[in-house]
């Protein structure tokens, strides 16, 4: 198996990035392959809704998003990890996911698998907010990253998530949430 990790923060290192790397870990453990993308390291612009997708599939913006679809493809896992930002996630990541316009006009306009095949794929998303633990304090990410999953026939199979951490490194504090991460890496990959 495949396992594709998306960071979406912008600050390398941070609560989310070392909660993603636990479950690559784990992932890695139960003999997946694993791959990282860094959002904020790559040059993606948002979405011109110039609708060339809507007849070709194809973005037609010739920026870094270019070397993300292969690895979307190539996937069998997709893990995405954010930070919660003004409720939702990060502004680097949604970009990213912006721009998978090109995917959604595939499977609902065009008709085509959205990832060029019909393998089965599965999906998992990580945040950490500073806030205090509220009802639906993550909803707003979730929505996105729900939406995201469906629109390119991936199945969403579950979430870490994190009230109440916010500075640097701060989730190094708490071994349960790491093991809970290394945990659901090597699940994800083993299969539930």
């Amino acid at each position: 198996m495949r396992v594709l990790g998306i960071a979406g923060s912008p600050r390398q290192g941070g609560n989310t990035d070392i909660l993603l790397k636990r479950f690559l870990e784990g992932a890695a453990e139960s003999g997946a392959e694993t791959v990282m993308l860094r959002a904020c390291d790559l040059k993606i612009s948002g979405c011109l809704h110039c609708d060339n997708c809507l007849e070709t599939g194809r973005c037609s913006v010739d920026d870094d998003m270019q070397k993300v679809y292969p690895e979307l493809e190539a996937a069998e896992g997709i893990v995405i990890a954010s930070p919660l930002h003004f409720m939702g996630i990060s502004g680097q990541l949604k970009l990213l996911i912006d721009r998978c316009q090109a995917l959604w006009a595939r499977k609902y306009v065009l008709k085509i698998p959205p990832l060029g095949d019909t393998r089965e794929r599965k999906g998992f998303f990580i945040s950490v907010g500073g806030r205090k633990a509220v009802p639906n304090l993550f909803d707003g990410e979730l929505s996105t990253i729900k939406s995201l999953f469906k629109s390119t026939d991936v199945s969403y199979i579950g979430s870490i998530l994190v009230p109440e951490i916010d500075a640097m490194r701060e989730i190094e504090k708490y071994p349960q949430q790491l093991e809970q991460a290394y945990d659901s890496g090597k699940h994800f990959a083993a299969g539930y």
